[in-house]
């Protein structure tokens, strides 16, 4: 399988510029959880795969606890539908605490701090959602001490202990409201059945990928994803070419996807950041321009899988300005298919839009 076919199969798959999705929860549940630290960008994410969709939309259904923001899979943001939260937390979160072990015990957060902890925050969100400053307040009422990241590593604790989840947003912030208020009973209650679960999730919506994207994406190990494809194989299509095995469902790329297509992608997209082997969609020579050596992932422009140029965006008088910034020998879309795209964006965002 060339790496052009791989690229277009992944934008098909992840119902990058089309899908029959009816609203947000829907899409996140098909991704199965999307990166989300950048939250205006993140709201983009869903947007860019629910065909008419507005950030309005979107914020409503986070506010509506529909889709929730917390630390899952890798230790980094995400977003994911309600009604998946409770077995992806059950399957990740050991892992994911024991990896705060040793920065917690530095910062004198022990296992009896942090269950205090605990316990204020949730007798706190038992009557309101509350932002992570009004909660860190609470806890220095009762002195405990919340500087030196300690804030973070309290509120990440909690949010793998299940006590608490993403709230409605209070004005420009985000808030944190309990986790048994907003979170269902699961009817995944197998860790077996849940690493079957997300493997297939994860092939189904981002492959053509590896067991190493795998790997990388969902935090789990080597072990974890063999079982998933047993568990799975079935149910899926592979192809072998260099030492590497690419899974997938489907065995034909999408028709209708070769066009010259212009997506503007936003800031730690999927479609970059969800596979360790990024070569189908990012040229080598290109990596720096799209990926900063500190692992920032930029927004991105991608022309029929490929990305050929990151953008960045700015507001001017009541106008969004989008500015693409396209990377030296590639083949540059069409102003027109430019425009097309960053009037999809304006869309979302209720704004008129040029390009810069």
């Amino acid at each position: 399988m060339a790496g052009s076919d791989i690229a277009i199969m992944r934008l098909g798959n992840q119902r990058i510029g089309g899908s029959d999705f009816g609203a947000p929860e829907e899409v996140v549940g098909w991704m199965g959880a999307m990166q989300a630290q950048d939250y205006g960008m993140a709201k983009w994410g869903i947007g860019v795969r629910l065909p008419g969709a507005t950030d309005a939309v979107i914020e409503a259904a986070i506010n509506d606890g529909k889709i929730l923001r917390t630390h899952l899979l890798r230790p980094t943001w995400h977003l994911v539908a309600a009604e998946d939260l409770r077995w992806m937390m059950d399957l990740t979160g050991p892992r994911l605490r024991g990896a705060l072990n040793a920065n917690n015990n530095r910062l004198g957060l022990t296992e009896a701090v942090l269950g205090k902890c605990n316990k204020i925050i949730a007798k706190s969100l038992s009557e309101r959602h509350m932002t992570r400053k009004e909660l860190m307040s609470v806890l220095q009422q009762h002195k405990i001490a919340t500087d030196d990241l300690r804030s973070s590593h309290i509120m990440y604790r909690a949010e793998i202990d299940g006590v608490v989840c993403s709230g409605a947003r209070v004005g420009k912030e985000n808030s944190y409201a309990l986790f048994e208020d907003r979170v269902r009973p699961s009817k995944i209650t197998d860790r077996n059945e849940a690493v079957g679960e997300l493997f297939i999730r994860y092939m189904v919506s981002h492959g053509p990928a590896t067991l190493h994207d795998f790997v990388w994406w969902s935090g789990l190990n080597l072990g974890d994803a063999r079982m998933g494809l047993e568990m799975n194989k079935s149910f899926l299509e592979s192809i072998s070419n260099e030492g590497k095995t690419w899974w997938f469902q489907g065995g034909v790329v999408p028709a209708g996807l070769k066009k010259n297509k212009v997506h503007l992608l936003p800031a730690f997209d999927e479609y970059m950041v969800s596979y360790k082997d990024r070569s189908a969609s990012l040229h080598d020579d290109h990596f720096s321009n799209a990926i900063s050596s500190n692992g920032i992932f930029r927004p991105i422009v991608v022309v029929d899988g490929k990305v050929v140029g990151v953008w960045k965006r700015s507001f001017v008088k009541g106008r969004v300005v989008i500015e693409p910034d396209y990377f030296e020998g590639v083949v540059l879309p069409t102003g027109v298919a430019m425009k097309k795209a960053a009037g999809c964006y304006g869309r979302f965002l209720g704004m008129k839009v040029e390009v810069g």
